[in-house]
C-alpha cells in the first residue's frame, strides 16, 4: 500500500488522463505548442498516437517582428510560429538590418531548433508576413516609416525578422549547397556537383527502383559575389518540367543542413555560392499530396526594336559585358551611345524614372557531366550599367556575338496589372478547388478537396511602396484569396521563379518559346496545396 502512495507526479498525470474521453485528451493536445507537445509524445505510446494523429496533415507557421531589439524579435517570431502543434521539417529566417544580425540569429535558432532541422537564415533587402504581436499583415524594407503601436508615432524600421516553420509529411527537406573551393572560380563542373547532390538525394528519398530524380520543388538562395544565370541554365536543363524553383539570387545567407557532412558554413576551404532547400517525394505516402505551383507577377514591359549583338566582350573584374550591336534586319552597326539614345526618346513621355534592362534570348547547349548534350533556349535579363561612344555596357557575363537582345523597362502600370491577373487566377483556383469539392456532396468516399496550406513571395526590392505608392501590394493577390492562411515574403536582389514563360512586344516566336529562371521588378509567388485522398470503402 506504501509502494502505490509513492507515485512519481508523472505516473498520477497519466491516471488522470487515461480517466478522460479520447476526443477529450485530443482537444486538450491540439492547444499545446510545439515543444509541450513533442514532451507528451514521448510519455507512452497513447500519447504518442494523439500527438500523430494532430500532426498527419501538413502545416506552415510563419511571424514577423520589427522589434527595435533583435534579440527580442527573434524570440518573438520562435515563441509565435511554436506557439501551435507542429514538428519543423524544415526553417528559414528573413532579416534585415545590422550585419552581425544574420549571425546571431542563426546561431540563437540552430540551438532551439536541433541539429536535424535543415536552416536557412537570409539576410536580404525587406520582409513580408503577420507580426507576430498584432497579426497585422506588413510588407517592411530597411529605412521604411512604420507607426509604433504604443504611441500611434512613425519610426524608421532599421531591422525586422521573419521566421517560417514547416512540417510537411510526404515530402523529405534537405539544404544542399553548392560549394566552391576557395579562390577559385564558379566552374561547370562545381554546378553539375550541385545537380547531381540535388538528383541522389531525390532518389534516395523515394527509394524505389523507379525513383524519380527530380524533387517537385527547390527554394534557393544565391550569394551576392556569384552570377546565378549559368547555375539557373543547368537546373532548368536537368530538372524535370514539374520541378518548381523559387527564391532570392542575390542574398546574404548562412545554413545548416540535417546531414551533418553537408554542412560547410564558415568553412576556411570552401565558398557557398548557393544553398537549394530541397522538397523530396518520400517513400511513405500519407493521406494526401502536396503540390508546389508558381505564379509571375511581371514588373517589366519590352520597348524599341530587337538587336543582334556583334560583339560581346566579357569582363571578369566588374562582370560586365561590352556590347557591339545591329537593329534586326539592318546592317549599320551602332555604338552604346547611339543605341541608348534611340531607347530614352522612347522613354521620353513616360513619367518618373525608370530602370533599363536587355533581355538576351540565348541558345546553347546544355549537357550534365558525360551526359549528352541538348540544345536549349532561355531568357536572361542583364541590367544596363551605361554606355559610350564605343560600347554599351549591361551586367553580367554569358553573351554570344549573334545573341538577339531587347531592351526592357521597370513598368508600374504592367506590374499592378499582373498583380490584378495574379488575383484572378487565385481566385479562379478557388473556384475550381470548391467546384470539384461539391460536385458530388453526399460522396464522401470520393471527397478530393484541395486547399492552399501556406505561400511564399519574392519581391523585387525595387518594388514595395515607394514603387506602387501604396503599401501592401505584391501580398494583395494572396492576401484577398487565402486571409487565414499562412504567408512569407522577402524582397530580393534578383527574382528566382522557374517555369513561366516570357512573352516579347512583337510575339517573336524565337522568344516566346523561350524559358526563363531569374526575373527582374517581378514578384514570384510560390503556392503549396494538399489534397486529401479519396476515402476508401
Amino acid at each position: 500500500m506504501e509502494v502505490e502512495m509513492k507515485k512519481n507526479p508523472m505516473e498520477k498525470a497519466k491516471l488522470g488522463f487515461n480517466s478522460l474521453n479520447e476526443d477529450i485528451v485530443e482537444k486538450i493536445f491540439r492547444r499545446l505548442p510545439a515543444l509541450s507537445l513533442a514532451s507528451a509524445a514521448c510519455v507512452c505510446k497513447s500519447w504518442c498516437q494523439h500527438s500523430n494523429r494532430i500532426l498527419s496533415r501538413p502545416k506552415l507557421a510563419s511571424a514577423l517582428s520589427l522589434n527595435s531589439s533583435p534579440d527580442i524579435a527573434v524570440r518573438e517570431v520562435l515563441n509565435k510560429v511554436l506557439s501551435e502543434p507542429i514538428r519543423p521539417h524544415f526553417a528559414i529566417a528573413n532579416g534585415f538590418g545590422n550585419d552581425s544580425g544574420l549571425q546571431k540569429t542563426y546561431n540563437f535558432l540552430a540551438r532551439k531548433l536541433g541539429s536535424r532541422t535543415p536552416l536557412i537564415v537570409t539576410w536580404t533587402s525587406g520582409i513580408m508576413g503577420r507580426d507576430a504581436i498584432t497579426n497585422e499583415f506588413k510588407e517592411v524594407m530597411g529605412g521604411d516609416d512604420t507607426i509604433d503601436g504604443d504611441n500611434e508615432k512613425h519610426v524608421e524600421t532599421n531591422s525586422g525578422i521573419l521566421l517560417t516553420v514547416g512540417f510537411l509529411p510526404g515530402l523529405k527537406v534537405e539544404a544542399i549547397p553548392m560549394l566552391r573551393p576557395l579562390k577559385k572560380p564558379l566552374q561547370g563542373s562545381i554546378i553539375d556537383a550541385l545537380v547531381l547532390d540535388i538528383r541522389i538525394y531525390t532518389a534516395s528519398a523515394s527509394a524505389s527502383a523507379s525513383a524519380c530524380s527530380s524533387p517537385i520543388g527547390i527554394i534557393m538562395f544565391g550569394s551576392r559575389g556569384i552570377d546565378l544565370k549559368p547555375v539557373m541554365e543547368k537546373l532548368d536543363y536537368a530538372m524535370s518540367k514539374e520541378t518548381v524553383i523559387a527564391g532570392d539570387e542575390k542574398a546574404e545567407f548562412l545554413y545548416r543542413s540535417g546531414i551533418e557532412s553537408r554542412n560547410f558554413c564558415g568553412s576556411t576551404n570552401y565558398i557557398s555560392d548557393a544553398i537549394a532547400l530541397v522538397f523530396a517525394r518520400d517513400r511513405y505516402k500519407p493521406d494526401g499530396e502536396i503540390q508546389f505551383q508558381a505564379m509571375l507577377s511581371s514588373g517589366v514591359s519590352a520597348i524599341g526594336p530587337r538587336y543582334k549583338a556583334v560583339s560581346a566582350k566579357a569582363m571578369s573584374r566588374g562582370c560586365t559585358t561590352w556590347l557591339t550591336a545591329r537593329r534586326e534586319g539592318q546592317h549599320e552597326i551602332l555604338d552604346g551611345e547611339r543605341i541608348l539614345s534611340d531607347i530614352n526618346d522612347e522613354l521620353e513621355n513616360r513619367i518618373g524614372g525608370t530602370d533599363l534592362y536587355i533581355g538576351v534570348t540565348k541558345q546553347r547547349k546544355c549537357f550534365i557531366g558525360t551526359e549528352k548534350s541538348k540544345l536549349t533556349r532561355s531568357l536572361a535579363f542583364h541590367a544596363v550599367t551605361g554606355a559610350d561612344e564605343e560600347h554599351l555596357y549591361v551586367y553580367g557575363t554569358g553573351i554570344r556575338t549573334a545573341d538577339y537582345f531587347q531592351f526592357y523597362h521597370s513598368d508600374q502600370s504592367a506590374a499592378l496589372s499582373s498583380c490584378n491577373d495574379i488575383s484572378m487566377k487565385l481566385r479562379n483556383l478557388k473556384l475550381e478547388w470548391c467546384s470539384k469539392k461539391c460536385h458530388n456532396p453526399s460522396d464522401h468516399a470520393n471527397e478530393c478537396k484541395k486547399e492552399c496550406i501556406g505561400g511564399f513571395i519574392f519581391s523585387c526590392c525595387g518594388r514595395g511602396e515607394t514603387f506602387f505608392n501604396r503599401r501592401n501590394v505584391d501580398s494583395s493577390p494572396f492576401l484577398e484569396n487565402f486571409p487565414e492562411v499562412p504567408l512569407a515574403g522577402m524582397f530580393c536582389g534578383g527574382e528566382i521563379g522557374r517555369g513561366f514563360t516570357i512573352l516579347n512586344a512583337h510575339e517573336n516566336q524565337e522568344e516566346s518559346s523561350s524559358n526563363c529562371s531569374l526575373h527582374v521588378f517581378s514578384t514570384v509567388y510560390l503556392i503549396l496545396t494538399y489534397t486529401r485522398r479519396p476515402l476508401q470503402n
